[in-house]
């Protein structure tokens, strides 16, 4: 007689329901939850889950982990204290939470993110590793998210699509109902929206908003950076209609309102290649020998009006964007390029700054208000510098007896745009005196314990295509800080003027620098042998000073620029000043770029309001309207980081077959990032690919040290690498290690 099988009993066993039913009734904890409440967000109905659920529930009740407030009700219990912060993710799922609650970081593994992204704000309850001793942290809710569109790559089956998204701080791809593609084709860039993320369902749902062209070419990866920080690169229909519409004429009774300043010997000194100008100086000999030097700055107000779709508009967008090869600008061009611009030769509606001035740049007085001017003419830096390093002792003598000397020595050497030196000869006189004046100016902040950031600015040399066909440094020579040190007076005069009225104004503040990240700072720069003092608040910036000038041509003088401004805190605007530590001003705004900064035009309605008699204005709006143009400023700079890192990856396509000498930037347990020397772009050599030993990361030396030879590569080291892969639609740009450089 043959044994009869038993037949196996089908149980469906929810995995990891312990926890799930936690996390439920943690996340509403003010509410109570019956088991078919449960059952239903855990999308079962069958009677084994139903009993599997009924059998956890009494048993969280036994072990006192959640309460019975009513019959078949159940509540979690809180005994942990909840707080509150921002996600930042690592690209490996796992991340950290930023909380003004903690003096550092709390880790956030994976597993404990909770559906939560990077960006978002976040509820979450700390704890401490029973093994490691630190503490970490579960999220609990998503109070806000960070952001709602995400930039990716489609994938389309037959039924449904995937989003791949860009960032390497997404850990997730987003799923997409085949009926909400919006007509987008396999392998297209997209802007998908997030809409939903259900209880059980591993990714987000999502909908295609926008397609941006195919991966990799130029315009679908410059869209896609601006897209992936809801940048716009184009303006509504309406909004150029309404600046269309505009009267830009200069009319006589509106010159009536305004100082006349046409007569006074203007001129602007910008880029080369600038299209506005937002800037112009005057320059005025006295007959009581004081000098007035005007800062003239667009009456960008005269035409944005409050309430109009145009000011809207440029509010939205709080500031111009400087990609590698466009500007995406704040206003339309007909008033960015036109209206608004202080082009030589033409007069235009100015909000100015008048300053008399001694020879040792002492101010004896000071206006402000609205003007008109007219621009002599206009110069490139290039231009304004060739006067300056051509400097002889020009007296300001009558024009007809400097003019030759002038055109003789100077117009050789450099050719003015406009031709002004035929014409105005004085106004290389100016020149050398308001360069004389500005580094009186500058010795003066230094003295006071201001931070000198000239930090090498990387830039392309680009093809009509927008190939990068070389790549050039941007440094700040003496025509760079004249314009810098009068803008800086200006801003600086102006919040003064309002702040000791104690009336509602918009600051640009500057924190000082927390004390951990300064000793991080020291950590990493003495490895090179550099030292900074921390006895108080002017040893430290004249220590940093002195570090920054130190390492002026050195190898590891991008690092350590990159890291040293790191260790400061960010500027931001607000209503309550604290006065800018790196500028070392007890007061400061920014008042000299409204073309490009929506706070300078806030700036300027709000210094015309008072210097009218006006009330102060409400203080809490303004300070939302700080912290929508300090948070638009940041997403701007992240879009320009990746459109220069983009563009240095196009750069090193094509030189994939040669080595470079670059200096180790970064070390960390997955591998070692590279900053060649010769061109700043950065790549990472995985520690995977480092074949000739095991390597293990040590963290006390910011090194990878080999377990069999004992060789380290250490952070500032000097290293030779060849190009491996290069991803523009990931930015990423991975090298191959030879080896270390002094082997060679």
């Amino acid at each position: 007689m043959t044994k009869r099988k038993k037949r196996k009993s089908k149980s469906n066993k929810i995995s990891n329901l312990t926890n799930t039913i936690l996390g439920i009734l943690k996340k509403d904890r003010n509410q109570s939850f019956n088991y078919k409440q449960i059952a239903a967000k855990l999308g079962v109905n069958d009677a084994s889950s139903r009993n599997q659920i009924i059998k956890t529930l009494a048993k969280l009740a036994a072990k006192q982990e959640i309460e019975q407030v009513d019959r078949g009700k159940y509540r979690a219990i809180i005994n942990t204290e909840y707080h509150t912060g921002i996600v930042d993710m690592s690209s490996r799922g796992s991340g950290y939470i930023i909380s003004d609650d903690f003096d550092e970081d709390i880790f956030i593994a994976s597993n404990n993110m909770n559906k939560a992204l990077d960006g978002d704000e976040v509820e979450f309850y700390a704890y401490k590793r029973r093994k490691r001793g630190k503490i970490e942290g579960e999220i609990t809710n998503i109070i806000k998210r960070a952001k709602s569109d995400y930039v990716g790559t489609i994938q389309i089956h037959k039924n449904y699509a995937f989003v791949i998204p860009d960032g390497n701080k997404m850990y997730t791809d987003i799923f997409v109902p085949i009926n909400k593609t919006n007509k987008a084709e396999d392998g297209d860039k997209v802007l998908v929206s997030l809409d939903d993320w259900p209880e059980k369902a591993d990714s987000p749902y999502g909908r295609v908003l926008k397609i941006l062209g195919k991966p990799g070419e130029h315009n679908t990866e410059i869209h896609s950076i601006l897209a992936e920080y809801g940048l716009p690169y184009e303006f509504p229909h309406e909004v150029e209609t309404y600046a269309n519409t505009l009267d830009t004429s200069i009319t006589k009774a509106e010159i009536e309102k305004r100082r006349d300043m046409r007569q006074d010997l203007t001129f602007t000194i910008d880029p080369k290649d600038a299209k506005d100008f937002d800037d112009a100086l005057s320059f005025k000999v006295l007959d009581n020998g004081l000098y007035e030097i005007g800062i003239h700055i667009a009456d960008v107000s005269h035409y944005l009006k409050e309430g109009t779709v145009l000011d809207d508009e440029a509010y939205e967008r709080a500031t111009s964007v400087y990609l590698v090869d466009r500007v995406v600008p704040m206003l339309p061009e007909i008033l960015s390029n036109g209206a608004c611009s202080l082009r030589p030769h033409e007069e235009k509606y100015t909000f100015s700054a008048v300053f008399k001035m001694t020879d040792k740049a002492e101010i004896k007085d000071q206006w402000f208000g609205r003007t008109v001017t007219y621009s002599d003419a206009r110069f490139a830096y290039e231009e304004a510098q060739a006067i300056i390093e051509n400097n002889r002792d020009y007296s300001l003598t009558p024009r007809a007896q400097s003019s030759d000397l002038i055109n003789n020595e100077i117009s050789q050497d450099v050719s003015l745009t406009g031709k002004a030196y035929k014409t105005q000869p004085e106004i290389a006189e100016a020149v050398l005196v308001l360069d004389r004046l500005a580094k009186i100016m500058r010795r003066k902040r230094m003295n006071s314990g201001a931070i000198s950031f000239d930090k090498v600015e990387v830039k392309f040399n680009l093809d009509d295509e927008a190939n990068p066909v070389g790549v050039f440094f941007k440094t700040s020579k003496d025509a760079n800080k004249l314009i810098e040190e009068f803008m800086l007076l200006a801003n600086k005069k102006v919040a003064e003027f309002i702040g000791k009225q104690k009336k509602t104004f918009v600051y640009r503040v500057h924190d000082e620098p927390d004390d951990s990240k300064l000793a991080a700072l020291q950590n990493v720069v003495g490895r090179f042998g550099y030292k900074l003092n921390f006895k108080d608040r002017k040893s430290v910036s004249s220590s940093l000073n002195n570090l920054l000038k130190e390492v002026v041509g050195k190898k590891e003088q991008n690092l350590v620029d990159t890291l040293a401004i790191r260790s400061m805190s960010k500027a931001e605007y607000t209503t309550q000043n604290i006065g800018h530590y790196g500028l070392a001003f007890d007061y400061y705004t920014h008042f000299t770029s409204p073309i490009r900064r929506y706070p300078d035009v806030m700036v300027h309605r709000l210094l015309q309001q008072y210097l009218d008699g006006g009330k102060s204005a409400n203080e809490d709006a303004y300070e939302d309207k700080c912290n929508h143009s300090s948070n638009m400023e940041n997403l701007a700079t992240k879009a320009e980081r990746d459109s220069i890192k983009y563009m240095q990856i196009r750069f090193m396509e094509d030189h994939k077959d040669e080595e470079f000498i670059g200096v180790i930037s970064g070390v960390t347990d997955w591998g070692i990032y590279v900053e060649i020397i010769q061109n700043k772009c950065e790549g990472m050599v995985s520690v995977r690919d480092m074949t000739d030993d095991r390597y293990e990361f040590d963290e006390a030396q910011y090194a990878m040290v080999g377990k069999n030879t004992k060789t380290v590569y250490q952070l500032g080291d000097e290293v030779v690498v060849k190009v491996k892969n290069t991803d523009l639609v990931k930015k990423h740009l991975d090298f191959t290690l030879i080896g270390k450089h002094d082997s060679f």
